[in-house]
Parts: C-alpha cells; sequence; structure tokens
C-alpha cells in the first residue's frame, strides 16, 4: 500500500509545484490588473458615476468576463488546441499547417490572420510592462503627493533596471515567481474580503441581470465601459502562449484554485468600498489596504507587476524564436540562458527594442490611467482572430459537428466582438500606438516570407539537381583534397550554388562533401532520436538532413557529432563549411513585390544574423560565396 502511495504523493506533490510556478510565469499579467482596471471603469477616460447600480452593473460584467472569456473560452477550449503541448497564436498557425494546403482561399485567410494576430502580441508586449509597473508605482500617491513627481521616473528606472538583467535569464530568480505571486494573490483575497465586510450587498454582482440592466440604462455609454472592464481579461492570451511551460493541468489548478477566487473577492472589496463611498473611485485598489499597509502594499505591488513584465518579455522571445523558425522573421540572435530550460532565452534586439518602447510609452502618456486608454485593442483583436483560428481547428483537427463548431464560435465571437468594437473606438485615445507596431510586425514577417518565396524561386530556376551533378564529377574525376566539406543547403534534391562555385573556381572536392539541409517542423520540438537522417549518395557525397522544431535551435556542429554513430565521421579541424550569400537586387522588371516591399527585405537580409552564428558555425572554419539575385 505504501508503495502506491508514494508515486502518488510525489505527483501530488510534482503537479502543486507546477501550479505554484505557473502563478508566476502566467497569471502575473491578469493578476495584476485589480491595480487599474475596476478604477477605469469609474474614472478613466469614459468614466460612470459610482452609483449603487452603476457598481452592481460594472462588477457584474467584470465576473462574467472572467467566468466566460478566461474560464470557458481560454482554459476549457482554447487550452486544447495545443501543438504537442505548445500554445500560442503561432503554435496554433502552425498546427493549422497553412502553408501546406494549397492555394485554397482559407488557407490565406488562416495565414494572413495568424500572422496579423502574433504581430499584435508585439505591440501588447510594449505596453503591458509599462502600464503594470506604473499602476503599482502610482500607490506611492495615496500615502502622500509628495511623491507624485517621482511617479514617472521611478517607474523608467525599474523597467530600465528590468530590461539591463535580461541577459542574465529568469532561471535564478524564477524559482521566487512562483511564492511572491502566491503572496499577491492571498493580498487579494484578504483586501477584498476586508471591503466585502464593508458592504456584503456587493456580492449581488453575482446576478448577471446587474449588466443587463446596467446597459438598458446608460446604452451607448454602457457599451463604452467595456473597453475598460475588458482589462480584467487581458491576460488570457498570454496564458494560452505559456501553456507550453508547464502544460494545460497545473494552469487550470492554479487558476480555479487561487487566481479566480482571488481576483473574485478583489474586485467585490473595491465594488464594497465604492457602495461605502463612491469617492473613493480614483484609486479603489490601494484604499482599500489600512493606511499602516500602505508601503508594503507598494512594494509588493511594484515585485508583481515586474513578475508580470517579466513574463511578457518572455514571451516575445519566444514568440520571435518561432517567428525566425517558421521562416517569418529574418535571422537574429538569440542567447540560451539556462542549459536545462530550452525556454530560457534572451535576444539582444528583441529587448533593447522593447525597453525603448516601453520608456517612450510611460513618458509620452504619464500615467497608468492615460496608457489604459491605449490598452486593449491589440489583445482584443488577438482573441478574435484566435477564436476565429480555433474554429479551423475545432472542424479540421478535431472533427467536430458543423453546428458545434460555429455555435460555440458564434458565442464566444459575440463577446470577443463586442471587447473589440469598444476598444477600437480608443483609438484617438491612443491606442493607434500598439495597432500601429502590429501592422509594422506584419508588414515585416509577411515582407520577409514573400521575399524569401522569391527568392527561391530564382534559385530553383537555375538549379542543378544534386544527382546529375553526382554523376558528372564521378565522371569527370575532379582532384579529392583530405578533409570534410559541409554545404548548407536549403533544398533537398537541388546542388547547392556554392557548391557548384566551389568547383568552378578551386577545380577541387573534399574527400567528403555533406550536404545539410534542416528543415524546421510545424511541431515544438522533434526528438533528438527522429532529428537526423544520413544519407550516402556515393562518390563521397552524403546528403544529411536535420529537422528541428519551431522552439529549438539548430546547432551543426553538434549535428555532426551524432552522426559518427551512422558512419560519417569528420574532424572539427579538418571540415569546412561553404555558406551561399545572395546580393539582393531589387527590381521592377521581375514579378514580386512592390518596389519598396523589395528594398526593404534587401535591407532585412543584409542585416540578418549571419548563418555562421545562428547555426553555431566555427567562424574561421567558414567560407561564404555570393551569387546576385534579382527580385
Amino acid at each position: 500500500m505504501g508503495t502506491n502511495d508514494k508515486p502518488a504523493t510525489e505527483t501530488v506533490r510534482q503537479s502543486l509545484g507546477l501550479s505554484l510556478a505557473a502563478l508566476g510565469v502566467v497569471y502575473g499579467d491578469i493578476g495584476t490588473s485589480p491595480l487599474y482596471a475596476l478604477r477605469e471603469c469609474f474614472y478613466g477616460s469614459h468614466p460612470h458615476p459610482a452609483t449603487p447600480e452603476n457598481v452592481l452593473g460594472v462588477l457584474s460584467l467584470i465576473v462574467w468576463s472572467l467566468l466566460f472569456v478566461v474560464s470557458l473560452k481560454y482554459l476549457v477550449f482554447v487550452l486544447r488546441a495545443d501543438n504537442r503541448g505548445e500554445g500560442g497564436i503561432l503554435a496554433l498557425l502552425a498546427l493549422l499547417n497553412p502553408w501546406g494546403g494549397g492555394e485554397r482561399a482559407s488557407r490565406r485567410v488562416i495565414i494572413t490572420l495568424g500572422l496579423f494576430g502574433a504581430a499584435l502580441l508585439y505591440g501588447d508586449g510594449t505596453i503591458t510592462p509599462a502600464i503594470s509597473v506604473l499602476s503599482a508605482i502610482e500607490g506611492l500617491k495615496v500615502a502622500t503627493p509628495l511623491f507624485q513627481p517621482y511617479v514617472v521616473p521611478l517607474t523608467i528606472a525599474i523597467l530600465v533596471l528590468l530590461f539591463l538583467i535580461q541577459y542574465r535569464g529568469t532561471a535564478r530568480v524564477g524559482a521566487l515567481f512562483g511564492p511572491v505571486m502566491l503572496a499577491w494573490f492571498a493580498v487579494l483575497a484578504l483586501l477584498g474580503i476586508r471591503g466585502i465586510l464593508m458592504a456584503p450587498e456587493v456580492l449581488g454582482a453575482f446576478n448577471p441581470l446587474h449588466a443587463v440592466n446596467f446597459f438598458i440604462r446608460e446604452g451607448w455609454d454602457g457599451f463604452l465601459v467595456l473597453g475598460a472592464v475588458f482589462l480584467v481579461v487581458t491576460g488570457g492570451e498570454a496564458l494560452y502562449a505559456d501553456m507550453g511551460h508547464f502544460g494545460r493541468p497545473p494552469i487550470r489548478h492554479a487558476w480555479f484554485g487561487c487566481v479566480l477566487p482571488a481576483l473574485l473577492l478583489n474586485y467585490f472589496g473595491q465594488g464594497g468600498l465604492l457602495l461605502l463611498d463612491p469617492s473613493e473611485a480614483t484609486e479603489p485598489f490601494y484604499h482599500l489596504a489600512p493606511t499602516w499597509a500602505l508601503y508594503p502594499l507598494v512594494l509588493l505591488s511594484t515585485m508583481a507587476t515586474i513578475i508580470a513584465s517579466q513574463a511578457v518579455i518572455s514571451g516575445v522571445f519566444s514568440l520571435t524564436r518561432q517567428a525566425v523558425q517558421l521562416g517569418l522573421s529574418p535571422r537574429v540572435r538569440i542567447v540560451q540562458t539556462s542549459s536545462e530550460e530550452i525556454g530560457q532565452i534572451y535576444i539582444p534586439s528583441i529587448n533593447w527594442a522593447l525597453m525603448l518602447a516601453t520608456i517612450l510609452l510611460v513618458t509620452g502618456f504619464g500615467s497608468s490611467s492615460g496608457l489604459a486608454a491605449a490598452y486593449g485593442v491589440a489583445v482584443s483583436t488577438t482573441m478574435v482572430i484566435t477564436a476565429v483560428l480555433v474554429l479551423f481547428v475545432m472542424r479540421e483537427r478535431w472533427r467536430w459537428h458543423p453546428l458545434a463548431a460555429w455555435g460555440l464560435t458564434f458565442a464566444f465571437l459575440a463577446v470577443d466582438l463586442a471587447f473589440f468594437g469598444a476598444n477600437i473606438l480608443k483609438l484617438e485615445a491612443g491606442a493607434w500606438i500598439p495597432l500601429a507596431a502590429g501592422v509594422a510586425i506584419f508588414l515585416i514577417m509577411t515582407t520577409w516570407r514573400r521575399g524569401r518565396e522569391l527568392v527561391v524561386t530564382h534559385l530553383l530556376a537555375h538549379a542543378t539537381p544534386l544527382s546529375s551533378f553526382i554523376a558528372e564529377s564521378a565522371a569527370t574525376l575532379p582532384q579529392r583534397v583530405p578533409g570534410t566539406a559541409v554545404f548548407m543547403s536549403g533544398r533537398l534534391f537541388e546542388t547547392p550554388p556554392s557548391l557548384i562555385h566551389h568547383l568552378e573556381h578551386n577545380q577541387v572536392l573534399h574527400r567528403q562533401v555533406v550536404i545539410l539541409t534542416i528543415l524546421t517542423e510545424d511541431v515544438p520540438r522533434v526528438p533528438a532520436a527522429e532529428r537526423i537522417k544520413l544519407e550516402d549518395l556515393g562518390f563521397g557525397f552524403f546528403r544529411l538532413i536535420a529537422r528541428y522544431g519551431f522552439m529549438q535551435i539548430p546547432h551543426v556542429p553538434v549535428i555532426l557529432r551524432e552522426c559518427e554513430p551512422l558512419g560519417l565521421v569528420t574532424e572539427p579541424d579538418t571540415t569546412t563549411f561553404y555558406l551561399g550569400r545572395e546580393n539582393l537586387i531589387p527590381t521592377r522588371r521581375v514579378i514580386g513585390m512592390a518596389l519598396w516591399r523589395e528594398k526593404l527585405f534587401a535591407f532585412m537580409a543584409r542585416n540578418a544574423l549571419q548563418a555562421t552564428a545562428f547555426y553555431n558555425l566555427p567562424a574561421d572554419r567558414v567560407v561564404e560565396l555570393g551569387q546576385q539575385v534579382e527580385i
């Protein structure tokens, strides 16, 4: 009996540990929304008087938004749409594999929606750290107005420090995230209970009729408040993207067992405070705390918002890696910060761009209320796109009956589109900023992918079949020299142009010639046992295919070492790597893209990370051979 109990006990302990860790990584964003969400409903860009009817109506909207959007849509249904355990909109797009489905219109719709939704998350990644940290530091103003001039400088200092330590990775401090957020949610619950005891009648907001009556009573103004109510669910898309770190069960356990009860209690507590004293609408979260607890609460809020910001930053890093591996972005420098956790990465260029953007947002808007007016458009748009993509998953992958799939999707879209409509009205208040950032990233992604297609088309038009090249080499018997030559090739059956140029100019071939093709699969990870395929083509030629998932980073020297048991033995000191480099020439003579997009593509190609660094090649053993390509 004891033997059977031990594994069960260990499983429970492991599940609790993962659920605790999920609190820090997954729920930082949605968990810090009580700092500003309810305040914006009564003190934001479209304020409503904090009358008892309005308080109960808005609270009812908040409660049912959390239950329907986060609990039902994301936790129950969307989390099922995983790509071998990975979530997020690019993982969802790869699961549908629209690139391999021909030229059907639905395929193009899926690609466009998926790429645009992914691009919008970059806009969210810039505004979330800014609004989170700024709203926490603003608690100092509640303690004393003397802190007013220092709120923005303190916020900027904290954000700069946060981005400066990114290169160290989150592995060392990650163990603290869960306990800190557990303390945060405990404090949220305690503060909420304190507010509920002030006005227990606030619990009546569970009745959805209060929300219905609010809309009937307020009309168009009631619809506008949805832009502020939406702030309570903005972390829904992030928890889906972070699913790969922990899996579905820990994320669900953490939500239903800790996060949701704490959030509901706190929102009810803030509502109880407003029922008692409507003038507290300026900072209802901080006014819930007794005076002696204000400074500790600001400190804890700051720590919670830093953790929330860290989760968003890490999510943007992960999204960028997926985009690079799926051929949607130029290569960038990706640093693995942990030898144990593949998700622990650091991308310098993205890090500094995010830091600059968040500083500009904090400086430009100056307050979390100003930022709240700009927040929500990108996330609400992505939520609409996710609902549409999940519809395709229901029909194509899960084989649901059309009535069930469309019925559930219409229910999701009815809510998502209402939130989107309320948020799109914030454009003049600054909501165009994250939207513009998303459009810019979308343009980069589509231009890069289309540009690569044009380059491949050009190369294929001038390609020589590999079998023909080997047969000709065997017939002409070029001189062979000791060592191994590895030619990188993006295509399986064509001769790499660098190999042809090498033979034409040097008139020799190495004793071993390896044609290496690295393929990125539409799955997060490819197991090591399934990664390598080696084929002896004769006459000293080998075709080597290495398959990686879109969450993995190729490492060519490791690939070659793993080939030794298969019969391909290479010595690092006598192995030379040959890379092709295209000199792109934008021109109107070739049917492709608009000239300005071709110039943008050429600029990105010139500034992309060199293959030497991306594939971890030894720089002193690399030879690059270029050719001109008109696009």
